[in-house]
C-alpha cells in the first residue's frame, strides 16, 4: 500500500474535542433516520467484503463495535454468534427492529456501550470488527486497545474505514472538510496512524475496499 513510516499519531486536543460522546450521540440521533439510504449505500460493498473475511476466519464469537442500524447483521454466517454494541441508542433501536424483522438467529445481543470502554470480559471474542468507527470515536487508540483486550490470543481484529490520503488534492479536500466533523459524525482527515501504531501497522494486512479504494480493510491477528 506504500504507507509512510511515522511515529505513532496522536490527535491534537482540538480534534478530539470535536467528537465527544455527547456530540456523537446527538449527531447519530439525526443520522439514524437516513443513515441506511445515504452512507449505507456508499459503504455496502466494503461492509460485505469485511463480513466475508469474518465468515472465513476460525472462531464463532464475534463482536461488532459500532453496529449502528445493523446493516451488516444479515450477512454473518449462520455459525457465527454476534454481539453488537453502539453508543447511539437511536441506531440500536433500528438494529433491533432489523433483527426481529429478519429473524436473525446469529445475533446474541445488541448493547448500548462505548467501544472504547465496554466493561465486557477480556478474551470474550474470537473476532472483533469495527466498521467505519475508527474515525468517529474521540480516542481511536483506546478503541484499538479495548478490541485487543476483548479478543482472545490468536483471534483477529478487522477494521474498515476511510483513511486520509498521503498527499495531493484529496488530502487538501479532507483537511478542508475537517471542521465539519461534528456535523458529519466522523473525521474526514483521519490518517491510519491515528489508530495503528507502527508495530501494528507493519504486521497488519491492508486491502483496498470499494468504491474506488475509498475505504481500507485492516486485518490484525493477535
Amino acid at each position: 500500500m506504500g504507507w509512510r513510516e511515522t511515529e505513532a499519531y496522536v490527535p491534537d486536543a482540538r480534534r478530539v474535542s470535536q467528537l465527544d460522546t455527547a456530540t456523537i450521540r446527538a449527531t447519530y440521533r439525526v443520522h439514524a433516520r437516513f443513515y441506511d439510504r445515504a452512507f449505507g449505500a456508499i459503504s455496502a460493498d466494503a461492509r460485505r467484503l469485511a463480513i466475508a473475511q469474518v465468515n472465513a476466519l476460525p472462531g464463532t464469537r464475534v463482536l461488532e463495535a459500532g453496529v449502528g442500524t445493523g446493516l451488516a447483521l444479515p450477512h454473518y454466517a449462520p455459525g457465527k454468534r454476534v454481539t453488537g454494541i453502539d453508543l447511539s441508542g437511536d441506531m440500536l433501536d433500528l438494529a433491533r427492529a432489523r433483527v426481529a424483522r429478519l429473524k436473525l438467529r446469529s445475533v446474541d445481543d445488541l448493547l448500548e456501550l462505548d467501544a472504547q470502554d465496554t466493561g465486557l470480559g477480556s478474551g470474550t471474542f474470537d473476532i472483533a470488527t469495527a466498521m467505519f468507527v475508527a474515525s468517529v470515536v474521540p480516542h481511536p487508540d483506546r478503541l484499538l486497545a479495548e478490541l485487543k483486550r476483548l479478543v482472545r490470543p490468536g483471534g483477529h481484529i478487522l477494521l474498515i474505514n476511510h483513511f486520509s490520503a498521503q498527499g495531493g488534492p484529496r488530502l487538501a479536500f479532507e483537511r478542508l472538510l475537517q471542521p465539519l466533523a461534528p456535523l458529519l459524525g466522523w473525521h474526514p482527515d483521519f490518517p491510519i496512524e491515528a489508530i495503528l501504531p507502527p508495530a501494528d501497522l507493519a504486521r497488519a494486512t491492508l486491502t483496498p475496499a470499494p468504491p474506488f479504494g475509498l475505504f481500507t480493510l485492516v486485518r490484525l491477528k493477535l
